[in-house]
């Protein structure tokens, strides 16, 4: 039988796992109930726990399931998983960490001084909202090169079907390399789609990459906020973590190119990939790094990055397709 599950995810997620009512993370100031009731000093922390009879989970009765602590807002404990799996939050060098998803999370610090933020950057950049996008399943492009000859990369051996993730960024960037599209994302020949594979009736729109620069938009915003809040440049990051389900995945000078990353050489940027389900294991192998990240998240300060009058101008100047170093925070400042 099993005795220990350990949970990570959103704090929507979770807290709907767990049978709370999630209607105040809708509301201003976007706040779990349990981050709430510890605010009011009613809870001793926002981790969740229960007993396996009172989940639909099939472990043992008296087993326990536990939900690892919400940073804050909707930085949620897949993001102090993260930590744990990075060990960010014991690092003497400044670090920043971006897990890419519907919600993306950022983290910049280190021992000594910890910052983090969400952007809601929406399910395009995993295939959501995108005529020919898709998981990264079978059928799925993961990897797209133009010129000088095409070739794409099929998951599993069967015709391509769609575009995931990392397809749609080097499908992106090789547009942008080889001259079909703009910086703002039109198509250079005037039409209102790139043709990938006729023969299998995969393309991306205008509108697509639309989706997909607004998706960028709001990591790039992020990102810059929350550098500027922290007092730094990127150029000062000793270690770019890029984290998040298909983030291993991702062709850094493609990322670059369109500008979903700072513009850092490859030494500085490592590929952690699902950091969460690492964190998650960990804490699950773990009372006392449980009980770490319980006293660490409560030493993060959360940036509510909507609060920033300067979010509008790094959203639309972050929806261009060019590198990103300093750029945005050169001209705020």
């Amino acid at each position: 039988s099993i005795y220990e599950v350990v949970l990570v995810g959103n704090p929507v997620m979770r807290d709907l796992f767990f049978g709370l009512d999630v209607y105040p993370l809708g509301q201003m100031p976007y706040r779990s109930v349990t981050e709430h009731e510890f605010r009011e000093g009613q809870r001793p922390g926002t981790h969740l726990a229960k007993r396996g009879k009172q989940s639909l989970l099939p472990i043992h009765p008296d087993g326990r399931v536990y939900a690892l602590p919400l940073v804050g807002s909707h930085v949620g404990s897949d993001t102090a998983a993260c930590l744990l799996a990075t060990g960010l939050a014991r690092e003497e060098r400044t670090v920043a960490m971006m897990d890419i998803g519907t919600n993306t999370e950022l983290v910049i610090g280190n021992r000594h001084k910890l910052h983090a933020a969400s952007c809601p950057a929406g399910p395009a950049f995993e295939g959501g909202q995108i005529q020919c996008g898709m998981p990264a399943l079978e059928g799925a492009i993961g990897r797209v090169q133009l010129e000088p000859e095409q070739r794409l990369g099929v998951i599993g051996v069967g015709p391509p079907s769609g575009l995931c993730g990392s397809g749609l960024i080097d499908l992106l960037g090789e547009l942008l390399r080889t001259g079909r599209i703009n910086s703002c994302g039109r198509l250079t020949d005037g039409s209102d789609r790139f043709w990938l594979d006729a023969e299998n009736d995969v393309y991306l729109t205008e509108e697509d990459i639309s989706q997909l620069a607004q998706a960028k938009a709001a990591n790039v915003a992020g990102l810059h906020l929350l550098h500027q809040n922290y007092g730094i440049d990127f150029s000062d990051l000793d270690v770019f973590y890029l984290a998040g389900g298909f983030a291993r995945h991702i062709d850094l000078d493609h990322a670059r190119r369109i500008g979903l990353i700072p513009d850092l050489p490859d030494e500085r940027i490592v590929q952690v990939g699902n950091a969460a389900l690492e964190g998650a294991t960990l804490a699950l192998l773990s009372v006392s790094a449980r009980e770490e990240i319980d006293q660490l998240v409560r030493r993060i300060e959360h940036v509510e990055l909507e609060t920033f009058p300067e979010f509008f101008h790094c959203f639309t100047d972050g929806a261009q397709f060019v590198p990103f170093q300093n750029r945005i925070t050169e001209a705020i400042i």
